[in-house]
């Protein structure tokens, strides 16, 4: 195989383990695969087994759908001692589930995009589903992808609405450049961002951004609830919470990359990794679709 045929392979590969994550609870058919990857159904097989035979990627025996294997565990448990987040938020996602009732979030940010990596249940018996771990949305679409799009300098928001601006005329409509205009200047003057509906139209969230030490943004916290439970009095409650929560993540960051030689080099690596991408935007690469 030559090198361009095998980094083409390789590409695809990550492709699928990344649109199979995203059916993390009920797991991916190879039809699900085939029109999520866009690749032929003997080509996205062939992938998979080179996945499932890296135990990657396993197949359950009843339902015969895919699902992330346990090297896949494995790889995930090795990241998370390196970075840390999700590890440092469950404590705060189970405070803010409990204390609001409602559902909280944890999402990161992954290139241009926003990966939600865990949900909390709060008591309220009615709730939204608009964003499941393994969801992956343009930044700026949700509370907590907008609330690290906002976090960002305007050079960089720039630069991330140019890329993702066909995904979001596709997927997303009622983000329009004025409305993302909006919702940007709301969280930077309120210090938590607001989706009042944008996705589903009963679904409202609020949002705040997690930052590393060394100020980088690590992911957000948001709280989700239908919209008749996110008035402005109740949004200036949740957003307290929210901002309490946050710091004492932001706290456990702090805490873990100063006792970790690994944590700084980590941060002077991503550094060194934002620069390269602000100097030559038109390079960087993204990996898999929009989270449905």
């Amino acid at each position: 195989m030559s090198e361009g045929g095998g980094a083409q392979s390789v590409d695809r590969a990550l492709m699928l383990l990344s649109l199979i994550g995203r059916h993390c609870e009920d797991g991916a058919t190879l039809s699900a695969i085939v029109d999520g990857s866009g690749l032929n159904r003997p080509t996205a097989r062939r992938l998979v087994l080179a996945l499932m035979r890296s135990r990657l990627v396993e197949q359950d025996g009843v339902t015969r759908r895919y699902f992330l294997g346990e090297e896949a565990y494995v790889l995930g448990i090795l990241a998370s001692n390196r970075f840390g987040f999700l590890d440092c938020a469950q404590e705060s996602l189970a405070a803010l589930a409990r204390q609001s009732g409602d559902t909280s979030f944890a999402s990161i940010r992954r290139g241009d995009y926003s990966v939600c990596l865990h949900r909390e249940e709060g008591a309220f018996p009615i709730r939204t589903h608009a964003l499941l771990p393994g969801y992956r949305h343009p930044l700026g679409v949700g509370a907590g992808a907008m609330a690290m799009l906002a976090a960002l300098n305007d050079h960089e928001v720039a630069r991330v609405l140019a890329v993702n601006a066909a995904a979001l005329a596709e997927h997303f409509p009622a983000y329009t450049p004025e409305a993302i205009a909006s919702d940007i200047a709301f969280a930077r003057r309120q210090g938590f961002a607001l989706n009042p509906g944008r996705v589903l139209a009963n679904s409202w969230a609020i949002g705040k951004a997690v930052r590393y030490p060394d100020g980088r943004v690590a992911g957000a916290l948001s709280i989700a609830a239908i919209d008749s439970r996110m008035g402005e009095g109740r949004q200036r409650e949740l957003a307290s919470l929210l901002a309490a929560e946050t710091a004492r993540v932001e706290a456990r960051l702090r805490s873990r990359f100063e006792g970790s030689a690994d944590g700084r080099q980590t941060g002077d690596a991503a550094r060194r990794a934002d620069g390269e991408r602000r100097e030559a935007p038109g390079k960087d690469i993204l990996m898999g679709g929009i989270g449905s």
